[in-house]
């Protein structure tokens, strides 16, 4: 892992508050010395999610995950620690240094290069748009109604032929193997260069950090494939990212329109639909979910109205549901795709559209109308049984109940019999209702990895003795060091973190609230900010050290008397001047043992 000095991060967090920077993906709200949220790292409806502005840390309670505010952002943002740490400091305007070339700076390197072939082939198929050789490709903006702006905004360009872009790129500087981990440009059997995209509408694909990771290149005539994306790499995740998403998500918009293709987002923006965002030839992905679930309240999925785009919107919808996202689909009639219905009707039509999109539960009774006769008995039987196993998963009762009375009065359903089956349902299932309770801050640790079972008492000693080292290093190292040697940890965990910090108070690292950075391990880090998040109720910190201490000494001393006990047994047949030594210190340890109250 590259690693900052602690001085460095430290100066990085004092600038970048961590409530500020949650806050920004999360809705906090105080309860006591902490804030919380809805986790935005796993589906939950009460909120355990835990930011202390105090110890700049944070916690969920409920999935595990923790850390601090580089730990956050890299979570949040999918990116690697140092990315995390570059964002925050361009946040906070430091200045970093160069790091040493080690094996992981290397790639870096190589990413960052990446990166710069990536924005100088834009800029080149932009430019290239422009000139004689591109008539194809204006042919076709002008067909789609593309204006000036929305062509610099997106930067849509032109891709010439056969190697045009290897020789800019080379022109530019760039190496052979800097050119060919962007996957731009291939090299054939023959050992010569050749542009993967050759006279193809270009867009750039961008991160939410302005940043172009990869490409699509769409063709201009017959020929097929009829798009051609950029192949993972180094830099680029399709199923990571979103197009369009660095344009909408700086504005913040409180819903996001999800749609299909590049073109259907491209021509909402010209229409002043700004918060349009499209897949990237794939079907959403869960990452693609938490990335809309953090940008926005509200999801509106608009694919396609062909068959293959309702299969796409279902399966996008139970990514997003179970991701815990407010959900709505559009569903548009007199055209195929939000890019046609846009030009043939408008923004103002398509927003009415927008405005009344429905809800899951709605979508999935009408996908199942369309499926059944409703006159036939068995259809409408069929259909009964299907909405109330829908029904039956809306854990809000009341939410629950408005759905029943639509679906009766526009199906003419019984309401009872609706009900009927929906109980059937819970009744089967055990399902229980529960009032939504602010969850108890309780430290979930797992043990599956330990020899030895390890009491409850135990775990929370050592997890205490962390939390002093952290919290009171210069006032407990001194004494916990003299006493408590990592051999007398139970949990492996415990030692690999104690052990860490003992290292880095004998060198004098005044940083040691910075332990998270310290360890590469997710499930170490994890467990380190729970403990460092969790409320010990310390009232007499003397006392509590002092009990500690207490404690360990007479675990020494009863492994020590333990072993006098074994020696003495052995030692039957040895000169009764050992075995008297070996007894008089036994009888020492047992006086001790006798002190400790």
């Amino acid at each position: 892992m590259v690693r900052y000095s602690d001085e460095l991060l430290e100066e990085i967090k004092s600038k970048n508050d961590i409530i500020d920077i949650i806050s920004e993906y999360v809705t906090l709200k105080r309860s006591g010395r902490s804030f919380f949220g809805l986790c935005p790292f796993h589906k939950e409806k009460s909120p355990s999610f835990s930011v202390s502005p105090d110890k700049q840390i944070f916690h969920c309670f409920g999935c595990g995950v923790g850390g601090d505010v580089f730990r956050f952002i890299s979570k949040i943002e999918n990116v690697n620690f140092k990315e995390a740490v570059e964002l925050l400091a361009n946040r906070a305007n430091v200045q970093l240094p160069i790091l040493e070339n080690s094996g992981d700076e290397k790639l870096a390197m190589l990413k960052d290069k990446v990166y710069k072939v990536n924005e100088c082939a834009a800029l080149f198929y932009h430019q290239n748009l422009y000139t004689p050789a591109a008539k194809p490709g204006q042919e076709y903006v002008k067909k789609r109604h593309l204006d000036n702006k929305t062509l610099k905004t997106f930067m849509i360009g032109y891709s010439g032929r056969f190697d045009e872009l290897y020789k800019e790129l080379r022109k530019q500087g760039f190496q052979d193997e800097e050119i060919l981990a962007s996957d731009l440009v291939n090299r054939n059997s023959d050992g010569r260069y050749i542009d993967r995209y050759r006279n193809r509408l270009m867009f750039p694909i961008f991160d939410v950090r302005n940043k172009v990771i990869g490409f699509g290149g769409r063709v201009l005539d017959d020929s097929k494939p009829k798009y051609i994306n950029s192949p993972e790499n180094i830099v680029y995740s399709k199923g990571r990212n979103l197009f369009a998403m660095n344009i909408v998500k700086p504005q913040r918009p409180k819903t996001i329109i999800m749609v299909e293709g590049y073109m259907d987002a491209i021509s909402l923006h010209q229409r002043g639909i700004n918060n349009a965002v499209a897949s990237l030839g794939t079907a959403l992905t869960e990452a693609q979910g938490r990335l809309l679930r953090r940008s926005c309240e509200k999801v509106i999925i608009g694919y396609d109205a062909d068959g293959a785009g309702q299969a796409a919107t279902l399966r996008g919808l139970e990514i997003l549901n179970n991701l815990g996202c407010d959900i709505r689909i559009l569903q548009i009639e007199g055209a195929k795709d939000p890019d046609e219905f846009v030009v043939k009707y408008g923004p103002e039509k398509f927003q009415k559209y927008v405005d009344k999109a429905i809800s899951l539960v709605e979508f999935k009774v009408k996908m199942l109308k369309k499926e059944l006769n409703l006159e036939v008995v068995n259809d409408k039987i069929k259909f009964l049984n299907e909405v109330a196993k829908v029904l039956s998963k809306v854990e809000n009762s009341m939410e629950r109940e408005v759905y029943i009375d639509k679906i009766s009065s526009e199906y003419m359903v019984s309401k009872e019999a609706i009900y009927s089956e929906i109980n059937k349902l819970l009744y089967a299932n055990n399902k229980v209702e529960k009032k939504l309770e602010k969850p108890i801050q309780t430290l979930q640790v797992k043990h599956e990895e330990e020899e030895t079972v390890v009491d409850e008492k135990t775990q929370r000693k050592e997890q205490l003795i962390i939390y002093l080292l952290i919290n009171n290093y210069e006032k407990v190292y001194p004494i916990f060091k003299k006493i408590i040697t990592i051999d007398l940890l139970k949990v492996n965990k415990n030692r690999e973190i104690v052990s860490k910090l003992y290292e880095e108070c004998e060198k004098g690292n005044v940083n040691i609230e910075n332990a998270v950075n310290w360890f590469e391990d997710e499930n170490v880090i994890n467990y380190l900010s729970g403990i460092m998040a969790a409320d010990f109720e310390i009232t007499d910190l003397d006392k509590s050290i002092e009990d500690i201490v207490k404690s360990y000494e007479k675990e020494k001393l009863v492994i020590e008397r333990n072993q006098l006990l074994k020696n003495i047994e052995n030692a039957k047949q040895s000169p009764k001047e050992e075995i008297a030594e070996l007894e008089k210190k036994l009888n020492d340890v047992i006086i001790k043992l006798a002190k400790i109250k």
